[in-house]
């Protein structure tokens, strides 16, 4: 297929939805049978179904007082296997949590250990990110998380990391002046666009001192990607950044 041949932004698909590169796994090798069943009796439970295109080809807005009554509510992108987010939910029950999520493998690992804790103040998303901030209302996020993500480490990749206006001015405008918006990641190449492009959607660095992104927050549990890197001698960065 030659470039002009090639769907962009504009194109739609016969649902509606936006043609909309995505790069990345959806699925691993295998799901073992007890995550096979987690996905198919627990995921349609907790999925906000209003991000499905072909259930919302308007893009009506997400009613989050139906999902968590007049809580706050929070956002993980790329939530990997779920125990930040799962220990987040535990340790603010007064919160509701959507968390957005690809990778299928990852989501089937969520699901099991919500099983097993419990909690009523969790949905998801199995999908693009962008979908899901497509029907997010406006400033109705009071915090959000990206925690260690795809690195893309060649140059001629960055574009596709997360941290691209693509992604962050969407952001934006789902969270609250003010919300908080953390991103965990080892990678030095992803702290420096990190810090490049996230001011330029309309957020400030709450960095004082070194501490302030080398010292995890008080609320944290070391994930899985984190003791990876930690077992390869990577440093994490933990950068804590304001909606203004």
């Amino acid at each position: 297929m030659s470039d002009d041949q090639k769907p962009n932004a504009a194109d739609k698909h016969a649902h509606g939805a936006p043609w909309r590169n995505f790069y990345g796994r959806t699925k691993g090798k295998h799901l073992k049978q007890s995550q096979q069943r987690y996905l198919a009796e627990d995921l349609a439970a907790l999925s906000p179904g209003a991000v499905d295109w072909d259930v919302n080809p308007d893009r009506a807005p997400l009613d989050l007082n139906a999902l968590f009554g007049d809580r706050d509510v929070w956002l993980e992108i790329g939530f990997g296997g779920g125990e930040h987010l799962v220990h987040q939910a535990a340790q603010n029950p007064d919160v509701g949590i959507i968390g957005a999520e690809p990778y299928i493998n990852g989501v089937a690992m969520l699901l099991g250990k919500i099983r097993a804790v419990g909690g009523d103040n969790i949905a998801v998303h199995p999908g693009d990110a962008r979908d899901l901030m497509d029907v997010l209302p406006a400033q109705s996020i009071s915090r959000a998380f990206l925690l260690y993500p795809d690195p893309w480490p060649k140059a001629r990749h960055h574009r596709r990391r997360f941290v691209t206006q693509e992604h962050l001015e969407p952001l934006a405008q789902v969270l609250k002046p003010g919300a908080i918006f953390r991103v965990a990641t080892d990678i030095p190449d992803y702290v420096r666009q990190t810090l490049e492009e996230v001011p330029k959607a309309g957020f400030e660095w709450l960095a004082e001192g070194p501490g302030d992104w080398r010292e995890p927050w008080g609320d944290w549990i070391s994930t899985r990607y984190e003791q990876k890197a930690l077992r390869e001698d990577r440093t994490p960065h933990y950068l804590t950044f304001r909606r203004i």
